[in-house]
């Protein structure tokens, strides 16, 4: 990874500078990290090895700006212009500059702008709900070719689904906070994550755990050099078209204890089968409703972003609709939530066959009651 830093040192503005690594590292040398000076690497861009080559190629892959600072930092003004005439005139190198203060971006950019720079992208970081009500609306609203999201620390669950669905967005990256101080990340906020950018089709990367990390309830200690490895492990990085999510470990519920926490939703428990659906299950015979079933789940449920995910079944019409809203299959995020089937990949013929066996567990239960 290439990183050209041309000032260091910043100042915290929001919770999720509240551990700041670059506050930490500065501090274990007595440094004061507050204090933003010009580095040695402020001409990177344009230093040459031996050979007369550029020390930054396009080979190297992009070039991650202002890692130990921020380049819409106001005490930087003053030395902005020349490093946007860097970036003009390296053309053949692409910048990614991510950014608290999306807000000042307007102010910092260069007169020819126009509405973006191909070789620029633009991450602004959003850790908690609050920043990303604040930023996301000015990131969309601004002329940039290339936008992307950063959630790392992740300190809450964030939903962003809203934003996702405009377009122009490239990318969502997530993480938990790395430190002796570190806040907890729970998987649960990176999974709702995930199901909301597979919803929009924009690319997702689960990068580190963090060092608190909360899995099913259970609180893990994770260390440093793990943190990284497991995410990537983990299989949630998703990216569109490609089944990355066949690489994810799940094990299926126990039937009773699904139903028994079925039975325990507001929402799923006052699903049921009314005298017509079960007068139409007489006619047709169970035998009919379980094709049905495996008709409905392969057309509507089984592809790995099924159009309009969350409201693609009825909720009547059909004894089998029924059952799947009263069974937690109705759609795919449903099917994560309840069952651990993840999203964002085609469904097995194991896992079709599952939902149906459950949805026709369902309906017999459901007759069987007087």
């Amino acid at each position: 990874m290439q990183i050209w830093n041309p000032w260091h040192g910043c100042r915290k503005i929001s919770p999720g500078c509240a551990n700041c690594y670059v506050y930490r590292r500065d501090g274990s040398i007595g440094k004061d990290a507050s204090v933003v000076s010009r580095t040695g690497n402020y001409d990177l861009p344009l230093k040459k090895d031996r050979r007369g080559g550029y020390k930054l190629a396009p080979e190297g892959g992009t070039v991650f700006t202002c890692m130990t600072s921020d380049f819409f930092l106001d005490s930087a003004d003053e030395w902005r212009a020349a490093c946007w005439d860097m970036i003009r005139l390296r053309k053949d190198i692409d910048f990614h500059i991510i950014t608290k203060r999306i807000d000042r971006f307007e102010q910092c950019i260069p007169p020819d702008w126009g509405d973006g720079w191909d070789n620029v992208t633009i991450s602004s970081t959003c850790e908690n709900q609050d920043r990303t009500d604040y930023r996301l609306p000015i990131l969309l609203s601004l002329p940039i070719k290339h936008r992307q999201v950063i959630c790392e620390p992740m300190l809450e669950e964030i939903n962003m689904e809203k934003y996702l669905s405009h377009g122009k967005i490239e990318h969502v990256t997530c993480g938990g906070e790395s430190g002796p101080d570190a806040r907890p990340c729970d998987l649960r906020w990176v999974q709702e994550l995930r199901r909301e950018c597979v919803r929009s089709a924009v690319p997702f990367t689960f990068k580190q755990t963090g060092a608190v990390f909360i899995k099913d309830g259970r609180t893990y200690r994770i260390d440093r050099r793990d943190q990284m490895p497991q995410a990537r492990r983990s299989g949630y990085s998703y990216i569109p078209g490609t089944e990355t999510g066949d690489s994810i470990v799940y094990r299926l519920p126990d039937r009773e204890e699904l139903f028994r926490r079925l039975s325990g939703s507001e929402f799923r428990s006052r699903f049921h089968l009314s005298q017509k659906d079960r007068q139409y299950i007489s006619e047709k015979g169970m035998d009919t409703i379980m094709r049905h079933a495996q008709e409905f789940i392969s057309k509507r449920l089984s592809e790995e972003n099924p159009e309009n995910d969350g409201r693609q079944t009825p909720m009547k019409g059909h004894p089998v609709f029924i059952a799947q809203h009263a069974a937690a299959c109705c759609c795919r995020s449903c099917l994560e939530k309840w069952h651990n089937i993840p999203s964002g990949k085609k469904l097995t013929e194991s896992e079709q066959s599952y939902i149906t066996d459950v949805l026709m567990d369902w309906i017999k239960r459901e007759i069987s009651q007087v």
